[in-house]
């Protein structure tokens, strides 16, 4: 198998679960990682244990995101991969959730995934090489009952990653949205058992982002589902 043809990777909204699972792989890879989050305390035992640097950041804050990068280039050194991975939600009845919280919630998610991926872009043009992955879910592709704010910022983010791969592809730049269309295993959801295999595994999550990132230019993926294999369509 080839091995991953980068140095570096930060990753925004970093925290339990599924970035944990992509700073141990990419750790095991050879690379130097960044995690980014509102609150890097958290991350303390996550970077101990992958060697990563802790950056602060509030992701739909546009001087917030610019002050990250520049921390990561003279700390770790310009990213060679950068995954987006924050989101937020404002669960409630259409009628009667707050505008606030929803602005907020699309202004992490979607916004939020714009800033990072275009501060990404300004370092990755010159070299006319690196990665941008952002991590969707299945409200990317369907919206749910009064879901409506994460809906729209998935879906906000989903339209990124396509447009920023027929744009950013043809110079270099892997582009790629990644659907997490299912509950994703934890210590707080742990597997049911009466249902065996109905949760995907952070690791295996993981293990897809990695596989992404070795794929060769002639045959780049744009995006790729994700689903446990007993999940009824």
């Amino acid at each position: 198998m080839p091995g991953i043809p980068y140095r570096t990777a930060l990753i925004v909204g970093a925290g339990a679960g599924i970035s944990a699972s992509l700073a141990r792989g990419l750790a095991a890879e050879g690379l130097k990682i960044g995690l980014a989050a509102r609150n890097v305390e958290k991350l303390a035992p996550l970077a101990a244990e992958t060697g990563a640097l802790t950056f602060t950041v509030d992701a739909a804050d546009a001087d917030s995101v610019a002050r990250l990068f520049a921390a990561v280039d003279a700390d770790l050194g310009e990213p060679d991969v950068v995954i987006y991975n924050a989101s937020a939600r404002a669960p409630g009845p259409i009628a009667e959730v707050d505008p606030a919280a929803v602005l907020q919630a699309i202004s992490i998610t979607g916004y939020g995934g714009f800033l990072v991926t275009q501060q990404a872009a300004r370092r990755m043009l010159p070299r006319g090489a690196g990665a941008i992955l952002l991590t969707g879910a299945s409200a990317s592709v369907k919206g749910f009952p009064q879901s409506t704010a994460f809906a729209m910022g998935k879906f906000a983010l989903r339209g990124l990653a396509q447009s920023a791969a027929r744009e950013l592809g043809p110079k270099g730049i892997h582009v790629a949205h990644i659907v997490i269309d299912g509950g994703v295993r934890s210590a707080r959801r742990p597997e049911p058992a009466d249902r065996p295999d109905s949760l995907l595994a952070p690791e295996a999550i993981a293990q897809t982002y990695l596989d992404l990132l070795r794929q060769p230019r002639s045959a780049w993926s744009l995006e790729v589902e994700l689903r446990p294999w007993v999940e009824k369509f």
